[in-house]
Formats: C-alpha cells, structure tokens, sequence
C-alpha cells in the first residue's frame, strides 16, 4: 500500500514538473538559432515554402545592396566620394583583385556573380551580430545549398569547356602510371569535398561566434542583474563582450571574403584545369 502511495506521488511530480517545464520558457544559447514561421505557406499538402525570420534576413541582405548602390547611382559619383560611395568602392575594388589574381582576364564575366556572393553573404553575417536578428549563414543547410549550387556550377562549367578533357584534372600530369588509381581516387574526394567544405567552413565559423556571444552576453546579464559586489565586477565581461562583438563583425566580412576567394579558385580549376 505505502509503495502504492509513493508511486502516484511520484507520478503527481512528475506530471508537475513537465507542466511546469511546458509554461516556463527557459532561455538558451542556441535559441537565436531557431527558425520561426512568420507567414505558414503549404503547397500540394506537404512542401512547405513558409515564410520565416531566415527569408526576412535574406531578403533584407539583397535589399540593403540594392539601396546602397542605388544611392551611389542618384549621387552619379563624385570626385570625393562620400561615406556610401567609399564602401562600395572598397567592395568592388577588392572583389575585382580576387577575379584578377584568382582567374584572370577570362574570369571577368564571373565578376557580378562574385561580388554579389560576397556581399550577401557579409551583410547575412553581420545581421546576425546584431541583438534580436538572424543569421542566415549560421544553419548548415542554408551555407551548404550555397556550397552545393557553386559545386555544380563549376563542375558544369568545366565540361562545357573541355568535355571529356575535364577528367583529366583528376590525374595530375607527370604522375607515374603506377600511382595512377590511387591518385584519382584522392583527387575524385578531394574535389567532391568542394561541396561540403565551402558551407560547413562557414556555417560552423558563424555558429561558434554568436554561441560565444550569446553566453558571455548571458553571464554578463546574470551578474549584473544579481546586484551587490556581481554587478561591479559585471563591467569586465562586458569589455569581452563588446571586444567579441566588434571580432564577430571581422569574422563576417572575412568569412565571406573567404568564401569568395574558394569559389574564384573553383572556378579557374574549371577554366584552366591544373
């Protein structure tokens, strides 16, 4: 009988606390992570195409371009150029020395497509620095459509310049016939790992960023908010806060700055081969 009633008490705590845990919001790290369907949307029953906080952030990155260079073009440019002006010839000018020195004169036609790339992808990144956004380019599978879509292009590109030719990059020349297997082995993962290696590069680069952020930011909330002695001492891991935060923003740019640099590289393997 006693154990009866340890038994159905028991199961009353239980129940208790999973109710309690459904009612309170118990905050984390990785909620800044979490994708929220702002406008549901269904197609045929099951695909769905909802609008969330990642669209917003995407769409909000092209828009932001968009804007700048459309103040740049009502301005026709000046001899001094003002603030705005200054950062896109500071863009455009870096991306170019990418194209130049990655791919030369023939990779000129991929320029817009680089520069594009590399704007979206920094103004995704820095979004994501600020409180209360989104940052795209933290989820895997965001970085690794990108990742895949740049590997298909190259790699379509490359047959369409040198058909069957395009194998031959698979066995560098002057390897002995011996090595051969082992050799297109190697370089078969090696350039299949393209498709991989670009979106978990910057996905986990990202996602290790605002981890910190978002559990320092924590701590330094938790002691200040305690009072007494704790909240004097909270002013230290604010500095490292705002010494992370201002990293994080390098790490945007420099993330993307990388990735462009990979895809310029990609790109003139698919032009010249080896």
């Amino acid at each position: 009988m006693n154990n009866l009633k340890r038994g159905k008490v028991a199961g009353e705590e239980r129940a208790f606390d999973s109710l309690t845990l459904k009612k309170m919001k118990i905050s984390s790290a990785f909620d800044q992570f979490e994708i929220v369907r702002l406008v549901p949307l269904h197609l045929f029953g099951n695909m769905d195409i909802s609008i969330t906080n990642s669209t917003i952030f995407m769409l909000l990155a092209i828009l932001t371009w968009q804007y700048l260079i459309k103040i740049n073009i009502v301005d026709n440019g000046t001899v001094v150029p003002h603030r705005w002006q200054s950062v896109i010839e500071l863009v455009y000018e870096n991306i170019f020395n990418i194209v130049k020195q990655n791919i030369g004169k023939e990779g000129y036609k991929y320029f817009p497509f680089i520069l594009t790339l590399f704007v979206w992808i920094a103004l995704m990144n820095l979004y994501g620095v600020v409180p209360y956004t989104f940052s795209p380019t933290s989820h895997i599978i965001v970085t690794f459509g990108l990742s895949l879509s740049i590997f298909l292009g190259v790699t379509l590109l490359g047959f369409v310049n040198h058909a069957t030719d395009y194998f031959a990059m698979f066995l560098p020349a002057g390897s002995p016939m011996w090595l051969a297997p082992f050799l297109v082995i190697i370089e078969f993962i090696s350039h299949g790992a393209k498709a991989v290696s670009l979106g978990v590069r910057l996905a986990a680069n990202i996602t290790a960023g605002h981890l910190l952020f978002g559990i320092l930011s924590g701590f330094c909330w938790t002691m200040l908010t305690t009072g007494g002695f704790l909240a004097v001492l909270s002013i230290f891991p604010l500095f490292i806060v705002l010494f992370i935060t201002v990293l994080e923003m390098g790490v945007a740019v420099v993330q993307a700055y990388v990735f462009c640099v990979l895809t310029s590289i990609y790109i003139n393997d698919s032009i010249h081969l080896h």
